[in-house]
């Protein structure tokens, strides 16, 4: 009895380590408390603004920037000037600190990720973090695995904007049939790479 009931149940603990310890079930959905309640739906959706306004270092580094608080006070200088929910931006840019943001989308420190070249290569924001123009409280869309990754790799094609504009633009829907295999900073054909190299440095 012991002979097939310990099979099983080994079997039935990894299948459930899997499936329910894996990022879709512990990392997408992730909402933390921020200093500020910022709205994305407000700033990106409702205003418009482009996400490189604030994301200053997308095309060109390996991360996205969170802006200073003197970025916020470009506008807040003259908006919602005496509003006590933005005293830690005013108080943060009178100090010349930064607030404390806390970070949403976040990949293991054993993985590489470098934002410049998706950016490059035309995959356009709403692909891995959603519709944050539609968040008033960001969280995390999609999971971040190394599998949802790899989907992507193995084939980029539908997730390539035609040009920078389509990068940022949040509503942008593709055509039927869209599937671009062409990086438009280069020009040379996507291959991005799928072995283990390539993310684990």
């Amino acid at each position: 009895m012991i002979g097939v009931a310990l099979p099983l149940v080994a079997t039935t603990v990894v299948f459930a380590i899997w499936y329910w310890f894996s990022p879709k079930f512990t990392d997408a959905g992730y909402a933390p408390a921020q200093p500020v309640p910022f709205s994305h739906k407000l700033h990106a959706g409702d205003i418009g603004l482009d996400c490189r306004y604030c994301h200053t270092t997308v095309e060109k580094a390996g991360f996205a920037a969170i802006p200073p608080a003197s970025t916020c006070m470009n506008c807040h200088s003259q908006v919602r000037t005496t509003s006590p929910l933005l005293e830690p931006v005013r108080a943060a840019y009178r100090g010349d600190k930064s607030l404390e943001w806390v970070k949403v989308h976040m990949l293991p420190e054993y993985a590489y990720f470098e934002h410049s070249v998706h950016v490059a290569a035309g995959v356009g924001c709403a692909s891995c973090h959603g519709r944050i123009d539609k968040m008033t409280v960001v969280s995390q869309e999609h999971p971040l695995s190394m599998s949802w990754c790899l989907d992507c790799h193995r084939n980029p094609g539908p997730n390539i904007r035609p040009s920078d504009v389509e990068v940022t633009q949040m509503d942008w829907v593709a055509p039927p049939g869209h599937s671009l295999t062409i990086s438009r900073a280069t020009g040379r054909e996507l291959n991005p790479p799928t072995h283990c190299s390539g993310c684990h440095r």
